[in-house]
């Protein structure tokens, strides 16, 4: 594992892997790096992929008050350690980080993003008091508590998978970043698609969707691709939130590669 320390003095830990033009990979809400380790093995045979862990998760420090430029400025230090320019990967709300990033002008060459979980219809969007519920579970020291409400409130798992969950091995590691679902959540905003930072992504961005298990993530990936100047949707058949790296990988190889 490497280190890079952001503007604010926060260490952020990350691996770096492969040989060739570097690209960042940027993890979704509820998981550290290890997440994407599948995919940073899949695209390190063409890239130097360098995996790091968001602040407060995994080998990151936390360094508070969280804000959402602090989560920018650990990208921008990422792609310093990579060579001063990196293509941008994110996935879920890691996706929305990633987009924001690059809206603000981190040295990004390209952009690609999974599902990010924008929701068109208001109907159907979480909880708009979701922030406020985190940081209170979390003060109140119920972090079982808050990964429950993220799994059921805002994924909508079914109320057996919730209830049985405590009881799995990885629960430790879900209470374990609780806190950070607070800013996940401060990142998706009402969960409408952020017009005005679509529009200013300058790099050529490529969002993909499989939509398997969540239909309404391909409708959302076509309306943001159509917001970003240079973007484009692409959708992987079969493919469910948790996406297959042997999938994926060749779908993001072809876009990265491309001239």
């Amino acid at each position: 594992m490497d280190q890079v320390t952001s503007k604010d003095g926060t260490t952020i830990g990350f691996d770096r892997l492969g040989q060739g033009p570097p690209l960042v990979l940027v993890c979704g809400g509820s998981v550290d790096r290890m997440a994407d380790a599948a995919i940073a093995q899949t695209l390190s045979s063409d890239f130097t992929v360098l995996n790091y862990d968001r602040r407060g998760r995994g080998d990151s420090g936390d360094t508070l008050p969280y804000a959402i430029d602090r989560e920018v400025e650990d990208i921008e230090a990422v792609i310093d350690a990579a060579g001063g320019s990196a293509n941008l990967w994110g996935s879920s709300s890691g996706a929305v980080l990633a987009m924001i990033a690059t809206a603000s002008g981190a040295p990004v060459t390209k952009l690609a993003l999974w599902e990010p979980p924008f929701i068109l219809d208001e109907n159907a969007r979480p909880p708009a008091d979701q922030v406020e519920q985190y940081e209170r579970m979390i003060a109140e020291g119920r972090r079982g508590d808050a990964a429950e409400y993220f799994m059921s409130k805002v994924v909508g798992m079914p109320p057996e998978f919730v209830a049985d969950a405590r009881n799995q091995p990885w629960w430790a590691g879900q209470e374990a970043i609780a806190h950070t679902l607070a800013y996940d959540a401060r990142i998706m905003g009402d969960y409408s698609i952020p017009t005005e930072t679509a529009g200013s992504v300058k790099v050529p961005t490529l969002v993909l969707a499989g939509g398997a298990d969540m239909p309404f993530m391909r409708e959302s990936a076509q309306a943001l691709a159509d917001a970003i100047p240079d973007g484009q949707a692409r959708f992987l058949d079969g493919q469910g939130h948790d996406v297959d790296a042997t999938v994926l990988g060749p779908a993001l190889k072809e876009f990265f590669s491309s001239s």
